[in-house]
C-alpha cells in the first residue's frame, strides 16, 4: 500500500501534460498486477486544472510555507470557537500571519506557473489563491481535501464551517453522531449573541439539511463528470491534433520519397549513359594507341631498310 501511495503521489508531482498518460500507465501496472480496486481508483483521478496543479506543487516543493497556512487556518478556527464561547480573542495577529503566508504562496505559485510554461493569468491566480484559502480553512477537518493530490480547484468557505469547534451545550451530541451538522458563519470579532440563535433546527430544517447535502453531493458528481469529460475531450483534442499534423508528416515525406526516387531513377540513367560513353571512349583510346604503335613500327622499319 505504501509503494502505491508513493506512486500516486509522484503523479501529482510531475508536470500537468505528463499527468494523464503516467496515471494510464500506473493503472494498467496496477491491473496487470491483480490489483483491479486500486486499478480502477487510480484510472477515476482526474487531471487537476492548472491551479490546483499549481497548489500541488506548493505542497510538495514548500512544504514548509504550505504547513504554516494549515497551522494558521487552525489557529483562527481555534479561536473562532474561543469567541463562540464567549471568551475574547485577539484574530488580528492570527490574520496577519494568515494573509503573510497566504501572499507568500501566491507569490511561488506564479513562479512555478512560468517556470513551467503557463501562465499566471489573474483568473488562474485567482483560483490559486481560492484553493489556498480553502485548505487553510478546512485543514484536517473530517472530508477535507487531501493537500498534494488534488484534482479541482477548492473553495473557500471562509473559515464559516467550525462546527467541530464550535462549543456546545450539556447533553448535545456531536453533528455527526445526529446526521446533521451546523454551520456557524465566520465574523470577526462578533460574540455570538445570548438570544437563543444557536438552538438547534427542528425536524423539518433537518431535513431540508439532509436533502442540500445530498443536492450538493450530486452537484459535486456532476461537476467531477464534467471535469472528466472535459480532460477527455481536451485529450482527444490533443490527439486529433498530433494524428493531422503527422499525418501530414507523412505526406510530405512521401512527397519527398518519391523525388528522390525520381531523381534516383534520373541519376542512375546518366551514370548508366556515363559509364557506357566512358566505355567507348576507352575503346577508342585503345585503338588510337594501337595504330600509334603500328605507325610507330612502319618508321622504325623504313629506316632500317634506308640504312
Amino acid at each position: 500500500m505504501a509503494t502505491k501511495n508513493s506512486e500516486v503521489d509522484a503523479l501529482f508531482q510531475l508536470a500537468l501534460p505528463e499527468f494523464t498518460a503516467a496515471r494510464n500507465a500506473l493503472a494498467a501496472r496496477l491491473q496487470k498486477a491483480g490489483d483491479k480496486d486500486a486499478a480502477a481508483t487510480v484510472k477515476s483521478l482526474a487531471k487537476p486544472p492548472v491551479s490546483a496543479w499549481v497548489v500541488n506543487q506548493l505542497y510538495w516543493r514548500n512544504r514548509e510555507a504550505f504547513e504554516r497556512l494549515l497551522t494558521a487556518g487552525a489557529r483562527l478556527r481555534q479561536a473562532q470557537a474561543s469567541q463562540l464561547a464567549g471568551h475574547a480573542s485577539n484574530l488580528r495577529e492570527l490574520l496577519n500571519v494568515h494573509r503573510e503566508t497566504l501572499t507568500e504562496l501566491s507569490k511561488e505559485a506564479s513562479a512555478l506557473l512560468s517556470q513551467s510554461g503557463h501562465q499566471p493569468s489573474p483568473d488562474v491566480m485567482r483560483r490559486v489563491t481560492m484553493t489556498l484559502e480553502g485548505l487553510a480553512a478546512q485543514g484536517l477537518l473530517e472530508g477535507a481535501p487531501s493537500a498534494g493530490r488534488l484534482t479541482a480547484d477548492v473553495d473557500p468557505p471562509g473559515f464559516e464551517t467550525i462546527s467541530a469547534l464550535a462549543p456546545r451545550a450539556a447533553g448535545d451530541r456531536p453533528a455527526r453522531d445526529r446526521g446533521d451538522a451546523r454551520v456557524l458563519a465566520f465574523r470577526a470579532n462578533q460574540r455570538v449573541a445570548a438570544n437563543g440563535k444557536g438552538k438547534q433546527k427542528g425536524a423539518g430544517g433537518e431535513a431540508k439539511a439532509r436533502d442540500a447535502e445530498r443536492r450538493k453531493a450530486a452537484q459535486g458528481a456532476l461537476k467531477a463528470a464534467e471535469r472528466e469529460l472535459a480532460e477527455a475531450q481536451r485529450d482527444a483534442a490533443t490527439a486529433e491534433a498530433a494524428l493531422k499534423k503527422a499525418a501530414a508528416r507523412l505526406k510530405d515525406l512521401e512527397k519527398e520519397k518519391k523525388e528522390l526516387e525520381a531523381r534516383l531513377e534520373k541519376t542512375t540513367a546518366a551514370a548508366e549513359s556515363a559509364r557506357q560513353a566512358a566505355r567507348k571512349t576507352a575503346s577508342e583510346a585503345a585503338d588510337a594507341a594501337q595504330i600509334v604503335e603500328d605507325a610507330e613500327r612502319a618508321v622504325e622499319k623504313a629506316r632500317e631498310q634506308l640504312e
